[in-house]
């Protein structure tokens, strides 16, 4: 759908006070073949889904890696069959270490499916004759390629079109999904916001206010002040830039030394206003903060285990026996930031030395 006919639809809709977020659509079995991947969604990983067949000979080692990158021209992307994941990203790249992550996802959920049904189907709508493309579930959708094949067939939730709100139905699901990086959920929200403007100036065509921020953040489904943690971390593309190179950093943490960094400034200055280049020097002093942790941070990335060595035997069946926020370790636990995975590393060995020093 074009950029002229979707706006003359968001119109009438508006017109006709319809629900913009309402859809006809069908459950039905589609065979995965057919659907198509949205590469401006932020889930999307650069796949090639590979026949059944293919995926079986690579399985038994009768095609190498090498072979079958070069019949797919596979080279910077995911090759995705049936029990078949292959990243063919340059070996520690920024692309490999963010294949490696969705690679691990698609693996869990692919296993999962393989002994039990998935229980959100994922979305599409017709694009082609005979074609459909993803709205949400790139990930559910890789996971079923994987369990069952690109020859297989699957239940799908099936749009009678194109939704007016793509990007803000993306955003929906992006900003619920845990597993998402941050980089990613800065990304769709970005996107949701553009599509946001473009329904402010079709509201204003039809005489109809400008929405509120209230409005605003239930349009996207998430609350108000989640919505202003959005909009300062998108205020500087520094802070999206270090979330990509590996920021461990939560949202809030991230928003307070933003915050910190503007007030500094102004209160320097004696300004109560930002203009361009204030902005710009503003960046300059947060790109500086934010990349004091990212080089660690890029090694700590997408690790979900901590690497606990205690030297005495009895400290495990203390850690899991006892309960450890309740003994006298020194540690003020409401303070501890369980989104930054250094602070909870720290934590950790200060609770693995407490231990050891009681044994």
């Amino acid at each position: 759908m074009d950029r002229v006919k979707s706006d003359q639809l968001l119109l009438s809709s508006l017109n006709n006070q319809e629900d913009l977020h309402a859809a006809s659509f069908e459950y039905q079995s589609i065979f995965l073949s057919s659907i198509i991947l949205d590469a401006t969604n932020p889930r999307f990983l650069p796949v090639i889904f590979i026949s059944d067949e293919d995926a079986r000979l690579y399985s038994i080692r009768k095609l190498s890696k090498q072979q079958i990158v070069k019949h797919y021209g596979a080279e910077n992307h995911v090759l995705i069959g049936k029990a078949c994941i292959i990243n063919c990203f340059e070996f520690e790249s920024a692309g490999w270490r963010k294949a490696n992550q969705g690679k691990a996802s698609i693996l869990e959920l692919g296993n999962n499916i393989s002994v039990s049904e998935l229980i959100q189907a994922p979305t599409v709508y017709p694009v082609d004759e005979g074609q459909f493309q993803i709205l949400t579930g790139h990930r559910r959708f890789c996971a079923l390629v994987y369990a069952n094949g690109y020859g297989s067939a699957a239940q799908f939730k099936v749009y009678d079109s194109r939704p007016l709100l793509t990007k803000i139905k993306q955003f929906q699901e992006n900003a619920s999904r845990e597993d998402l990086p941050q980089h990613g959920k800065l990304i769709a929200f970005l996107d949701a916001i553009t599509e946001l403007d473009i329904l402010n100036t079709a509201r204003k065509k039809v005489g109809l206010k400008k929405l509120t921020v209230r409005e605003a953040a239930t349009q996207l489904g998430i609350s108000k002040g989640a919505y202003d943690n959005y909009n300062v971390l998108t205020r500087y593309e520094c802070v999206r830039e270090a979330y990509e190179a590996g920021l461990s950093y939560s949202f809030v943490k991230t928003k307070k030394i933003v915050l910190d960094v503007e007030a500094g400034y102004k209160q320097l200055h004696d300004k109560t206003g930002l203009n361009t280049t204030d902005k710009k020097q503003i960046s300059r002093e947060i790109k500086a903060k934010l990349s004091k942790t990212t080089g660690r941070s890029n090694k700590l990335a997408g690790s979900k285990a901590f690497k606990l060595k205690p030297s005495t035997p009895g400290t495990f069946k203390t850690l899991l026996s006892t309960n450890i926020m309740a003994l006298d370790t020194g540690i003020n636990w409401s303070k501890v930031d369980w989104q930054d995975y250094v602070a909870v590393a720290n934590t950790m060995s200060a609770v693995i030395d407490f231990l050891e020093k009681d044994q």
